[in-house]
């Protein structure tokens, strides 16, 4: 079946409503997700969007720039950087406007707390900046904009696995997708793509990261020759639940929460003694690790996981009732404890890409070092590198990410399709996504898939974790290689067509095996440590030779490497101390 629209957009999350919110108002769009958008992951963000209002202090826009580009290790795009500070202010009353419950000062304003990284006067002393729905921001964000999205008459296809691209020579003309209630392979045929299909940590063993986040966007566009940028930094938060990996928002030490070791030892004054234990995430989950790894860690009840707590006693139940309700709901359900009477064991988990699809600052996908466009082809946050977040991403600077750079996105697209013709493909454009899913439909499998996956995450979360070395990522990327030639006997067990989780599942497996891949062979290349990236044998930051982007070309097997250049036209690099 062919579908004919304006607009398409990959993935439901707050990137892609908003850009579909904006598209809808100017072009015929179209949502196309794998699940109901409601249940997309940015309702998983729970702290707040940054912002600087000023509403309970002074702050500037100028302060949140620098702060994002020092967070980022100075591999952020200064130019870029500034665009998310300034817009920033209007994102949120635009939000604010268009019916999102935000908490409220005394005096009526939308009230905001601190978060890693974030500081008044160049680092001077942390600010508030982060504007906050109790600990439920992200899925406020989402059920507003989805409101507004149907009121604008977007169409949406839920339940769809978009495995493909249309492509007709460099341009973008479509997507091919299965539809999940049936097994039947679609074309939506469109002047103008964008994936808004969000992370990729199930890649590894412990993370935040719903079953979903797979990666399909990247993983598409790197099949379809173009390369995915930066894919060596991924960020690990550092508060997950002990074993699980579900997140603890930063928000809880925002309001005051405290890491202790075994000791009762308030570390951070150690590592960071300006912001302690609001320093950005790369610096606290080192930390945390670092104490761990000198026996400071507390011994867990079955003597396999060491971890660290994160009190939050001393707030007092009103505070975490008011405030962080669903994370003291948390603590009751998965960990039988009240985090007003308890400390909460907590360990970093694997959380937040910085890495993805190469774009500009409106959202056009770019092929190379010298920004060539991708005609017809948009992309917009997790799933997406334009690059506000560089090394590493600061806490709230992600919902931010998603509302800026999808709003200009959709509103780039509302412009380019009046200009552009209506893309004229047959069943033809679906031949390659067919022969992928005959692969896996036909014939007998000689490994089981789930296999594949838990191999998958161990080594990913083993060898290209907090701290990597030389040897553990050329082993990973070896594994994955292997992994990759055994996913190619993999087929599906379950042969029914509709509502194949099986055949996703393995959809979903084949996207991760290849980011993996581009992620280990990334890493392994950079021999220098700058945030999130952070080698045991090149301990130091080198600006003379590093100073510079990744592009990540997947070539069969292989991963070759490319570069740009950083934009550092407003601030010198400089060392990175809090």
């Amino acid at each position: 079946m062919i579908h004919q629209f304006d607009t398409v957009i990959v993935g439901s999350g707050g990137s892609g409503l908003y850009a579909a919110l904006e598209a809808s108002q100017r072009s015929r769009t179209a949502v196309v997700s794998k699940l109901y958008p409601i249940r997309s992951h940015t309702g998983a963000a729970q702290g707040g969007i940054s912002a600087a209002l000023g509403n309970t202090e002074e702050d500037k826009p100028e302060w949140h720039a620098f702060d994002t580009v020092k967070g980022g290790d100075y591999l952020v795009d200064q130019g870029a950087a500034n665009i998310l500070a300034e817009e920033a202010v209007q994102a949120v009353y635009d939000l604010e406007n268009r019916g999102l419950p935000f908490n409220r000062t005394p005096e009526g304003r939308i009230d905001q707390r601190r978060f890693g990284g974030h500081t008044r006067n160049f680092g001077e002393a942390p600010v508030r900046r982060a504007c906050y729905a109790a600990d439920r921001t992200g899925h406020m964000i989402l059920q507003t904009l989805y409101q507004q999205c149907i009121k604008n008459d977007v169409a949406f296809f839920d339940e769809f696995q978009v495995v493909d691209l249309a492509m007709n020579g460099d341009s973008c003309q479509g997507v091919v997708a299965v539809e999940l209630a049936t097994g039947e392979l679609h074309i939506f045929a469109a002047k103008a793509v964008l994936f808004a299909t969000g992370g990729f940590g199930r890649m590894f063993k412990v993370t935040s990261n719903a079953y979903a986040n797979t990666g399909d966007g990247p993983a598409v566009c790197a099949r379809r020759g173009i390369p995915l940028e930066d894919m060596e930094f991924f960020q690990f938060h550092p508060t997950g639940i002990m074993g699980l990996g579900i997140l603890i928002t930063e928000a809880v030490r925002g309001e005051g929460g405290i890491l202790r070791n075994r000791d009762g030892e308030r570390f951070m004054e150690r590592y960071s003694p300006t912001l302690l234990d609001l320093a950005p995430r790369d610096i606290v989950a080192r930390s945390m690790l670092t104490e761990v790894r000198a026996g400071k860690g507390i011994r867990g009840d079955r003597k396999i996981d060491d971890y660290l707590h994160l009190d939050a006693t001393h707030l007092g139940s009103d505070v975490l009732l008011a405030k962080l309700p669903d994370i003291t709901s948390f603590c009751n359900t998965y960990l039988g404890i009240d985090p007003a009477e308890t400390p909460i064991p907590v360990l970093p988990t694997a959380h937040y890409a910085m890495g993805g699809i190469p774009t500009d600052v409106y959202g056009r996908v770019v092929r190379d070092g010298q920004d060539t466009v991708v005609p017809g082809l948009y992309a917009a946050g997790e799933c997406a590198c334009v690059s506000v977040h560089g090394a590493n991403r600061l806490g709230t600077n992600s919902l931010l990410d998603l509302v800026v750079f999808g709003r200009r996105a959709g509103q780039h697209i509302g412009d380019y399709v009046k200009q552009a013709d209506a893309p004229q493909l047959g069943a033809e454009a679906a031949e390659p996504a067919r022969e992928w899913m005959a692969r896996l439909t036909e014939g007998t499998s000689e490994h089981h898939g789930g296999h594949i996956t838990d191999e998958m995450q161990t080594v990913m979360m083993e060898k290209v974790g907090i701290y990597r070395n030389a040897a553990d990522m050329q082993a990973a990327v070896e594994a994955v290689q292997q992994l990759r030639q055994r996913y190619r006997a993999v087929r599906v067990q379950d042969t029914g067509k509709q509502f194949n989780t099986d055949l996703l599942e393995l959809i979903e497996l084949g996207n991760l095996l290849d980011l993996s891949l581009i992620t280990a062979a990334s890493a392994a290349n950079r021999t220098e440590s700058r945030g999130a990236h952070s080698r045991e044998d090149y301990p130091e930051r080198d600006d003379d030779q590093w100073l510079k982007h990744t592009l990540a070309y997947l070539e069969d097997d292989a991963v070759r490497i490319d570069y740009k250049p950083v934009d550092t036209s407003i601030w010198e690099p400089k060392p990175r101390t809090y």
